[in-house]
């Protein structure tokens, strides 16, 4: 049935409880491919917590994206074959710990109708909070219902995009994506058959599995913290970019970087398939 718009737009749910501990931080990173060179050090901090001298475990930013996975204002009646992520931007209001127990409030910010041949898109925020109430972040979500356009709402009044600089990058990093990838990220809460099931990956017009955008969200904030924040997760503040084309487990992405004060721009493209996979991507440092 189609989206009851506006009723959609009161969809919220209140201090939902979540917790994580260690493991699920470094699963993440592993998931984004962290670890793939067990001697870099600097990468070793995100998937070890145990070493002859000391040392704190580190919590990739975009973990956000998947320590209270399932965090919805409610049931959305989608046709969830068809449905992908579109966009995703996380405010950081303090580092996130190690291990910890907090709530998280939903709610519905957007709606838009871009017809029934070409979709919809449904805007969530998320704000998770620690125990004392104090804000951790801020998840604001975008998923691109492909199937479910045409429900009479609005079409226009979406955010205005970042826009990259004109100049040649800054900085280009070049990330090979494990075929296995998807396999281990989908261990972080995406279950969707889309990342792991051949047939289902063609029943929704895809070739082969795909990987997560959470996923490629992720590596695109590996490659901020490996150039421009020295490995540093207290550096984000922000970190948003918009999906603009599946990325294929054993490809290889480039990202391409401009920095401009405390701003980091970034693109990702595939140089095989001469596709943009992530455009109007920014990461605000403090």
């Amino acid at each position: 049935m189609p989206i009851d718009y506006p009723a959609v737009l009161h969809l919220k749910t209140q201090a939902a409880n979540y917790s994580w501990t260690d493991r699920e931080v470094m699963l993440y990173a592993l998931g984004i491919g962290m670890g793939s060179d067990p001697l870099n050090e600097r990468e070793l901090q995100f998937v070890n917590e145990v070493y002859a001298t000391p040392k704190a475990l580190k919590v990739v930013p975009t973990f956000a994206s998947v320590c209270v996975w399932g965090a919805r204002p409610g049931v959305i009646d989608l046709n969830r074959v068809m449905a992908v992520d579109g966009e995703r931007d996380i405010i950081f209001h303090k580092t996130i710990p190690v291990a910890a127990s907090v709530t998280a409030d939903a709610c519905v910010r957007g709606v838009y109708d871009k017809g029934k041949a070409k979709g919809a898109i449904i805007q969530d925020e998320v704000v998770v909070r620690d125990c004392d109430g104090d804000k951790i972040v801020t998840i604001l979500s975008s998923t691109f219902a492909r199937g479910d356009g045409g429900f009479g709402g609005p079409s226009e009044g979406m955010p205005e995009p970042h826009q990259v600089p004109c100049r040649a990058p800054d900085r280009s990093i070049d990330v090979r994506i494990r075929h296995d990838l998807a396999l281990l990220y989908r261990l972080s809460g995406d279950r969707n058959p889309l990342h792991s099931d051949p047939e289902f990956a063609r029943l929704a017009g895809f070739p082969n599995p795909v990987l997560h955008g959470m996923c490629t969200y992720g590596l695109t904030c590996r490659a901020v913290l490996q150039t421009y924040a020295d490995y540093d997760p207290s550096a984000f503040h922000r970190h948003r970019v918009r999906f603009t084309a599946p990325v294929f487990p054993g490809e290889i992405i480039t990202v391409n970087l401009w920095k401009d004060g405390n701003s980091v721009s970034f693109e990702a493209y595939v140089r095989e398939r001469q596709v943009t996979i992530a455009r109007h991507g920014q990461t605000l440092l403090n």
